[in-house]
């Protein structure tokens, strides 16, 4: 009797098979909590919250839409309203905008309360916006630093606090960080700096759907990044010394460069 045959080969497919089953289930669950799901999306007006919102709207998720320019913001609703669905058993609604800056802790106390009035609950909260700046500890101004805190993390804390209390009561909810690499490792020139770009080497639009695909299967957290970066936390984690040899060399490299 031939085992590979008998044995082998049978409980393969056997293996392909619940794998498949299971990614199939993963995917309907998925599918299930996002549809009708209210999803707030911070910086919405550009990037990777523009690509985020283009997502979750596909995905049948009631949107609100949150930035500073309110011009931006209707031209984003009237893009998603004109974009036709082509998934079977999906509808979609029109996109809720709620102008803000996230700098001003009151608009964005003022802005959760709208929300809140409009919508009723929150299901799923994308703190993505977010402001950048490059330069060295040293000629970057205090109030850079300030400006940045209060956009990037203040403004996101605010939000967070605002809403937090409703889906506390519910009993449900899921708040999204969305942050750089860089929090996870230090780059020279980038100390006032907490970036929203995309990963290395993806489009936003492709990591739009890898935040859609972490949010609709309650992941804890996700890295997308390039290959160098993610070595670079790996460094940084198992040996951190090296680590910070390299940054000190490319610190002095590029101060080598900017005052050439």
């Amino acid at each position: 009797m031939d085992f590979t045959s008998t044995v082998i080969i049978p409980l393969l497919f056997g293996s392909l098979g619940i794998f498949a089953l299971f990614r199939l289930l993963q995917w309907m669950r998925m599918r299930a909590y996002l549809q009708e799901a209210v999803v707030v999306i911070t910086g919405a007006t550009s990037g990777l919250g523009k690509e985020c919102a283009k997502a979750f709207h596909a995905a049948g998720s009631k949107l609100v839409l949150c930035g500073r320019d309110s011009e931006k913001l209707k031209e984003l609703v009237q893009e998603l309203c004109a974009v036709k669905n082509h998934r079977k058993n999906v509808s979609t609604h029109e996109p809720h905008p709620v102008v803000f800056d996230l700098s001003d802790t009151k608009t964005v106390v003022n802005a959760a309360e709208e929300i809140l009035k409009t919508l009723g609950h929150v299901d799923i909260l994308i703190n993505n916006a977010g402001i950048s700046f490059r330069g060295t500890i040293v000629d970057t101004g205090l109030d850079v630093d300030k400006k940045v805190m209060e956009t990037n993390y203040f403004g996101p804390i605010a939000l967070t606090k605002a809403l937090l209390p409703s889906m506390i009561k519910r009993r449900q909810g899921h708040i999204v960080a969305i942050s750089s690499v860089q929090g996870k490792i230090s780059i020279p020139f980038r100390s006032a700096f907490m970036d929203k770009t995309t990963a290395e080497g993806q489009t936003a639009a492709e990591v739009a759907q890898v935040v859609l695909s972490a949010v609709g299967q309650k992941k804890k957290e996700v890295l997308v990044a390039g290959l160098t970066p993610c070595l670079a936390v790996y460094l940084r984690n198992l040996c951190p010394r090296l680590f910070f040899t390299l940054m000190a060399s490319r610190a002095k490299k590029e101060r080598k460069v900017k005052g050439s």
